[in-house]
């Protein structure tokens, strides 16, 4: 079964539309190939692609305002399937949605992404709207 890697152009058009005023937080689950799948065949590890892909997007998502605002380590599936599991796992935040279209339109963005696409297995994003945190859940 083939994984999801990027947005379909309808998604994409309804992200687009969305109306919210404000930051934008972007959940990011993404699970790695053991090889890297480049179309013009060249060797690569999925991480050592996904890590080019973090070398060449990460100045475009600073340009934009952008920034990783959690991270952290999978460790066990508690609730979901159990064979599934994330090699990254972050949070990105955006200051609008309209900064993170700048970035993913942005052609050097176009030429990094080629990595992220070589190196995912699967992912998910997740765009979320930040809350404040407290100490419970009903908030």
């Amino acid at each position: 079964m083939a994984g999801f890697v990027d947005p379909t152009r309808e998604t994409f058009g309804t992200f687009r539309k969305m109306a919210e005023e404000g930051p934008v937080h972007m959940l990011n689950l993404v699970r790695l190939r053991a090889q890297a799948a480049y179309p013009d065949g060249r060797q690569a590890t999925g991480a050592q692609a996904y890590a080019a892909y973090g070398r060449e997007s990460g100045p475009i998502l600073r340009r934009v305002g952008g920034r990783v605002v959690w991270a952290g380590d999978f460790r066990l599936m508690l609730i979901g399937p159990e064979d599934e599991h994330w090699d990254r796992c972050f949070i990105a935040e955006y200051p609008s949605a309209a900064a993170f279209v700048e970035m993913v339109k942005d052609p050097d963005y176009q030429k990094a992404v080629v990595h992220r696409q070589a190196a995912v297995a699967d992912s998910r994003l997740i765009r979320l709207a930040p809350k404040a945190t407290g100490s419970g859940f009903d908030g």
